[in-house]
Formats: C-alpha cells, structure tokens, sequence
C-alpha cells in the first residue's frame, strides 16, 4: 500500500476538515491539500528523466510546503530523502550523492548545491493541471531515506519501506494516543526525523499539522500555539521539555494532549518535574531511525502511577516493546541474556528498515540473524521494561541531535599543527551534552582555538563543532594504545548517572 493513501482517505471522509496551519491559523483543508499533493506529483513526474522509485530531498526547515511534497513525491511513485537542514552543505552534497537525487527542494539557495526553492514560482509553477491516480507501489518498496550517522560518522540511509511507515503509524494508534478530527500535532521539531515521521499518524486520523510561526522550537510559542488548538500533541527532545520547564510561560496548556519525548538523555529529575507540571500526559519513547520511533515506549499510565511500589526504576527505563514489537537482550555471540544481564538491545517488527542504502554489508551486518542490532546497551526487567545502559560507542548527542566523534575528529586532524585530538561530550543543562575537543599540537607548530573552529564552521554543521578546546600534551590511551575517552570524560567531571537516555 502506498503511504499517499492515508492522506487521500482523509481528503475523501473529511474533506472540509482543516489539515494545514501556520501558527493559529488555517492554510488547508483536507480537500485543497490532497489537490496540491496531486498536482506536485504531476510535476514531479514530468521533470526530465525522472522515473518511479528515483528520490528527491528535501533540504529544508519545518515549512507549510514540508508534508505537501513529502506526500506528492509518494504518489508520484518516488522516494522521499529529507535531510537535516542543519547540515553543512558538504554534507548535504554528499548525501545527494549517495542517494543520487533527482531534485532537492529547499527553502532559499544552498551554496554550491542545485537546489529548487520552495518559495519560488518555479515551485509554484510544478503544480500541473492535472490529478494523476496515485503510483502503484509494493509495501516493500522504499518511502523514505533516512540518513544516520554510523559510528565511523559516515552517513548511511536507512531504507524505510511504505510496510515500515504504515507499521509505526498503527503502532502509534495502539500505544500511545487514538487522535481524530479535532486533534492537532505542533511541529516544533524537525519534519525530517521524528515530528515529521508522527506527522504521519495526524494525517491519517483526519487531525490537524500545525507548523510554529517561527518554523522551530520557542518556548512561549509553544504554550500559546497548545491553548489556541485543541487535542494538542507533539514531539520534544528531553532538552526540549526542560526548556518548557524552565520557561516563565510554564504551565498546564489547556489544549495539551500528549508530549511524546525520546531521542536523548532524560534526567528522573528533570522527567519528575514534567509529571508535576503537565501531568500524566507524557509519554517516552525509543526508537532508531532504522527503526523509526518504535521499539519501546513508556505510556502515559506509567508516568501518572506514582504510587507504583517501583515508579522512579520505571521512570528510568524507556518502557516496554511497542505493539507487534520484539526486543531482546544479546551477549556478544548474539545469544539471548537472562533478565537483568546488560548486554546489546536487539529488535525485530515490521518497522525495522529493509537495509542502508548503497551499503549492502554495512545492512547484513546490523540486520544479522533477523534482529534489527541496535548497538545500543541495556538490560530487561522480569516485567519486561527496558533500561538503557550506555548509548552507542561513543556518541553525543546534543539538543536531540546525534554527533560522532570521529566525524568531528577527522576534520580537526586537518590542520597541520594538529598530531593528535579525541572527541566528547560534557554534560549540559540545556542540550543534554555539548561536544569538547582534547587537542595535542605537534612539536614546534602552533594553534588556538580560533582556527579549529573556523576549520570546523568550513568542513561540517554548526552544532557539531567543539564548544570548548582543551589543549594537552598527551591523550590517555590503553597498553592497545586506544584513547580512554571515560577518563577524558572523567576529567570534564561528566556525571555518569544520567537517569535514563531515550
């Protein structure tokens, strides 16, 4: 089943009813957005050479345009590529590379990459007088790539199927939230990962997107965007929900629904402070973008239990697998672990990716014996509730966005003066973590912290790059000669109990 059809169904049950705001006010209805997603897709297949299964990007920040061309490049029968508009343009240039993308649609011009501006009239101009049926497609064929980082840093696309998209919408109908007209999800973070993937879910049940006025995530905005609608859902990093704290608008919206978080390090503190302030209406999840926000989840009745005998252990786990969702433990050799032993989390459901794009090896060796190997680590309780134990070799994971080391690391190793540099993260109060750089400059060469940052602010996104430099004369490393990056972390006086990390 093509994915395009939880849109049209709504067009064709609800047709008045409204699909698209800006702020607190109404763009489109159900009716006049499937004729828009219609008609792009006349466009899209009438570009030259573009054929069905070929994928377009979008490079762009949350954008009213955003679901219109994420839903007309599906019933085009092509595959949809959205990217981090926060990336460097290498970045982004690689990435079109790799996929071999057709179009790229972004808002306004990207430095030397072709791109099609979403505000332009050449955008408007794709819209044909036509209203094509939609594509036919397999429920295996891909929907959507979605780029992450693996460890080494190099970009992998997840290939996410139309059975993998449809699997995470149901599953979001049977745990965490039945929605319907009425019902509105605030889009304060990305469309290009989470916001955009439960997007989904609202398009389907007939409710209403809402993209904030400012395209992102303030504080303010957002309590008065969740008392001007009703049914009020959306996504939030945990850094996110700690700013809604901290903020001097706090408090319980009248139109607030659900505040579904995951993504990074959340603090039982800071998760104990959100129950006292928006109630039992928080709900936490786990989730990979190889297995799109559906592996685990904590509901809503978990958070609001606290008389339970083992509230703050729950608390501190991430829940339990997700309706039609299996997860396990794994030692080394990829045999089950007892509860309680912390090993590899491993997954396996309909919503696991099909593999990584043009890396066939890289998908085999993540996707071995039929288990999505998350490289994550964690233990199961005898009730089944997960508790992560570390993250992923080594990475930070700062304001909900992932950053790898090495990728920092090798850019840094460009600069001649330059020998040796290791990569971590430092706890902060605001982003979760903020990456610092341990440098070791070569005998007789100079460098400050000003040209390491340049090099950086020229080679890879603005949030990646060091927001401290510590210089040093030696890196600790292992009798392997291995960096010890605990110990580097253990220098910056890191806490090691973070709660819990979603």
């Amino acid at each position: 089943m093509n994915i395009v059809h939880l849109l049209l169904a709504s067009a064709r049950r609800l047709p008045q009813a409204p699909a698209l705001a800006l702020g607190e006010h109404v763009l489109l209805n159900y009716a006049q957005l499937a004729r828009r997603v219609l008609r792009l897709s006349a466009g899209l297949r009438a570009l030259p050479g573009m054929a069905p299964g070929d994928r377009i990007a979008l490079f762009m920040p949350n954008h009213p345009a955003y679901n219109e061309i994420l839903f007309a490049i599906w019933h085009a029968g092509l595959v949809a590529v959205p990217v981090n508009a926060k990336l460097h343009p290498r970045e982004l240039a690689w990435i079109l590379q790799d996929c071999g993308a057709r179009a790229c649609l972004s808002l306004g011009t990207v430095e030397g990459v072709a791109t099609l501006d979403v505000s332009s009239a050449a955008f408007e101009a794709l819209h044909l007088e036509a209203e094509p049926a939609p594509a036919e497609v397999q429920a295996e064929d891909p929907a959507w790539l979605f780029y992450t980082s693996g460890t080494t840093g190099t970009p992998k696309g997840a290939v996410l199927t139309h059975r993998n998209l449809l699997f995470m919408v149901q599953a979001y109908f049977s745990d965490i939230d039945r929605l319907g007209p009425g019902d509105a999800i605030l889009h304060a973070a990305p469309l290009s990962h989470g916001s955009g993937l439960y997007g989904l879910a609202h398009f389907a049940a007939g409710a209403l997107n809402v993209i904030p006025e400012s395209g992102g995530f303030e504080a303010g905005e957002i309590y008065a965007l969740s008392d001007a609608w009703s049914g009020v859902s959306f996504f939030a990093a945990p850094t996110m929900i700690v700013r809604l704290l901290a903020s001097p608008d706090a408090r319980l919206p009248r139109g607030l629904k659900t505040i579904v978080y995951g993504g990074a390090p959340m603090y039982v503190a800071d998760a104990l402070r959100a129950v006292e302030l928006f109630g039992p209406r928080l709900y936490q999840l786990y989730g990979q973008g190889e297995s799109p926000m559906t592996i685990t989840g904590l509901p809503q009745s978990a958070h609001g239990d606290t008389r339970h005998p083992r509230y703050l252990q729950r608390l501190a786990s991430c829940g339990h697998a997700r309706t039609g969702v299996e997860v396990r433990v794994f030692d080394a050799d990829d045999r089950e672990l007892p509860c309680g032993e912390v090993g590899e989390i491993v997954t396996r459901s309909d919503c696991v990716m099909a593999g990584y794009w043009n890396n066939p090896q890289a998908g085999e060796r993540t996707l071995r014996g039929g288990w999505l190997h998350t490289g994550d680590l964690g233990s199961l309780d005898t009730e089944g509730f997960l508790t992560l134990r570390d993250r992923s070799k080594d990475l930070i994971i700062s304001g909900g966005s992932n950053i790898y080391p090495r990728e920092v690391e090798e850019v840094l190793l460009r600069h001649p003066a330059v020998a040796e540099c290791s990569v971590v993260g430092r706890a902060h109060p605001e982003w979760g973590e903020e990456v610092v750089a341990f440098v070791v400059v070569r005998a007789g060469a100079n460098a400050d912290a000003r040209e390491l940052d340049a090099l950086c602010l020229a080679e890879i996104a603005r949030f990646k790059r060091p927001k401290d430099y510590r210089f040093v004369a030696s890196l600790p490393k292992n009798n392997y000669g291995k960096v010890l990056k605990t110990e580097l972390r253990n220098l910056l006086g890191n806490r090691q109990d973070t709660g819990r990390q979603a």
